[in-house]
């Protein structure tokens, strides 16, 4: 782990292992205070009372740091941890649900107040280290909550359950020297312990970026804020799905282990631990390969390949070996699926208004963990514990799947993943994308429906807003994925009556995009080729937004081959092939394997800066203009036509 962040991982390593010793403490031992009817309850009303203050204070926690700064709020938390941990020793001493479970409504308190600020000191000590940063905040939470958890099943003893008949003999004689160990001593020396590691901990924090004390927000400017994501929004809630799996499942296993396996608290620590200790590894691999590669968009894919596990759990539930790999393995999966969410958030917040949309997420994923609470007792008074890892598992999918189209960079990188099972496509050029400061105006040819697809998920990174026809606007999923790209309808001039108004309007939005400093990307033709060759005729609007371009803006050329003659083409058609059809064939091909028996196609993509001629082609005619524009695109082929392939 990188040093630089070692006192922010210390000071959380303490509190999240505190959270968790309290709360399965009260878990464990709660239980043995009310009927056997009630036990679900005091586990679920336990979590879910934890993350109850997270709905109430985080937009004010999200206020704080700009008025007290970061560090402040961090340290004082971590000194009221210590009056906190004497609530819960009253608790335990006169054997009281209510005082018991008051004490982790006080700890969420406490958590939900300085979560925004040590969250927000990541950016604050690196801005440009923010995978790794919280790949290692993520790995240091789920091992405090692992050795929290293992903590709390041998301080708990083994007296609240039978222990389970097909366990090795020396797994139960270690449960029997634990319960030596495990008295009620023990307990509160612990919980005062890790109270007072954790503030001295945060007496080292400190910041290399100052850390502002202004005045803070109000309530409709935090709300301005939040708006101002709004884009941001998917991630937030894709995110908080898992974190409403997370606390479903470690509920569930408490229930699932002590009423189905015969499970001692020991043992259901034990797997626990295997859950937190998957989760550790998965967020530093995920916060590896996240640094490298932006994974955002592989999310989905993941969350879709574990809850497959989920199911599988599901189907296992009752072989205990099985059931424990799984669980670790769902585990790992989860930590690599949420990084590169968690990295997005701090990717796409500017630094001023970070603190808000944390508290933002912190609101929104405590109400899924408190709704996991809700779930659950739902789902285990009519069901089995175990039905709790299939209904996850189906939720996840579908979420997954509603990600995928919610959100740019899912849609752009999941669409690649499926298009590269068939096209082999290669770019040349595209370091002219980044040369030079300003904005680009993008013009290229438009051999087949399928191009804009490619184009959009290949310039992911450049975020180009299009001009799409506005038929593709009424379809359904199309028009979806086309608002996530900001695109602009463009009617179809030829059945039009208002043509030439309509052209002036468009014009005047390219212009005005592009003065902004906007990216657009639009076809000079405006339809698909029909033999071959690039037509662009009298059409005016690439020679308008040429000439009108700012100073800052380049135009860049965008050749496209190897599409003309395939079925997205108009080749051998009389019009142009309906969109929803051939996806629907090609989802068929892939999902049924017969993709994999066809030979790839070689698209060829290349991108050239011709601002320069462009703007000496603007001086001549618009026809002249659109000719030279013409011959640029048709200069690989001495006829001028693609050939067929």
């Amino acid at each position: 782990m990188e040093k630089k962040f070692l006192p922010l991982y210390n000071t959380n390593f303490w509190g999240v292992m505190n959270d968790n010793l309290l709360k399965m403490l009260v878990c464990y031992i709660a239980v043995t205070w009310v009927a056997a009817e009630y036990h679900s309850v005091v586990v679920n009303a336990t979590m879910g009372i934890l993350v109850l203050p997270y709905l109430i204070f985080s937009p004010l926690a999200g206020r704080l740091p700009s008025r007290f700064g970061k560090i402040p709020i961090i340290r004082t938390a971590k000194a009221a941890e210590l009056f906190i941990m004497a609530v819960a020793v009253l608790g335990f001493v006169l054997q009281s649900v209510y005082i018991a479970i008051l004490s982790v409504l006080l700890m969420g308190l406490q958590s939900a107040l300085f979560s925004p600020s040590k969250y927000g000191l990541i950016k604050d000590i690196d801005p440009d280290d923010i995978p790794n940063g919280m790949g290692g905040m993520e790995a240091v939470s789920f091992f405090g909550m692992l050795l929290g958890s293992v903590l709390a099943s041998v301080l708990a003893g083994s007296s609240t359950a039978d222990v389970a008949t097909d366990v090795p003999d020396s797994l139960s004689s270690a449960t029997s020297f634990l319960d030596s160990i495990a008295t009620p001593a023990a307990r509160y020396s612990a919980l005062f312990l890790l109270a007072t590691f954790g503030f001295l901990a945060s007496l080292l924090l400190r910041s290399p970026r100052s850390d502002a004390r202004e005045k803070p927000l109000s309530r409709s400017e935090t709300r301005s804020i939040i708006r101002h994501y709004h884009l941001l929004q998917p991630v937030i809630h894709y995110l908080s799905v898992f974190w409403w799996l997370s606390a479903s499942l470690q509920a569930v296993i408490v229930l699932h282990c002590k009423d189905a396996l015969g499970l001692s608290p020991l043992q259901t620590g034990i797997l626990l631990s295997l859950m937190a200790i998957g989760i550790s590894v998965g967020c530093v691999i995920g916060g590896s390969i996240d640094r490298r590669l932006n994974m955002v968009g592989f999310s989905p894919l993941v969350g879709i390949f574990m809850s497959i596990l989920l199911i599988l759990t599901f189907i296992f539930s009752d072989h205990l070996y099985v059931f424990s790999v799984l669980i670790f393995l769902v585990s790992l999966v989860g930590g690599i699926f949420k990084i590169p969410l968690d990295a997005e958030i701090q990717k796409q917040t500017d630094s001023e208004h970070l603190s808000t949309i944390l508290a933002h997420f912190n609101q929104v994923s405590f109400i899924y963990i408190f709704l996991a609470s809700a779930t659950n007792i739902a789902l285990t008074f009519f069901f089995p514990a175990s039905s709790v890892f299939l209904f996850v598992g189906i939720v996840l999918v579908l979420t997954s799947l509603l990600f995928i189209f919610s959100y740019r960079s899912a849609v752009s990188q999941v669409g690649l993943i499926f298009m590269r099972t068939h096209y082999s496509m290669t770019e040349t050029g595209r370091e002219c994308l980044h040369a030079h400061d300003g904005n680009i105006l993008l013009l290229p040819t438009h051999r087949a429906v399928l191009d804009p697809l490619m184009l959009f998920a290949l310039l992911n990174d450049v975020k180009a807003q299009p001009l799409c026809d506005d038929a593709y606007f009424r379809l359904p999923v199309i028009g979806r994925v086309l608002g996530l790209f900001c695109a602009i309808p463009v009617p179809d001039l030829r059945k039009s009556r208002r043509g030439a108004s309509q052209v002036m309007n468009l014009q005047g939005i390219i212009a005005d995009n592009l003065e902004n400093n906007a990216n657009i990307l639009f076809y000079p033709s405006g339809h698909i080729t029909t033999d071959g060759s690039e037509s662009i005729g009298n059409r005016q609007l690439a020679y308008e937004a040429c000439s009108a371009a700012p100073s800052q803006t380049r135009i860049i050329a965008i050749r496209i081959t190897g599409l003309w003659g395939s079925q997205w083409s108009r080749y051998g058609k009389k019009k142009t092939p309906p969109i929803l059809p051939l996806l629907g064939k090609s989802a068929l091909l892939i999902f049924s394997g017969a993709i994999f028996f066809l030979r790839k196609r070689k698209v060829s993509i290349h991108y050239e800066d011709i601002t320069d001629s462009a703007k000496q082609w603007c001086l001549l005619s618009r026809l002249d203009f659109n000719r030279q524009l013409e011959s640029f695109y048709s200069s690989e082929w001495t006829s001028g036509v693609e050939p067929v392939s």
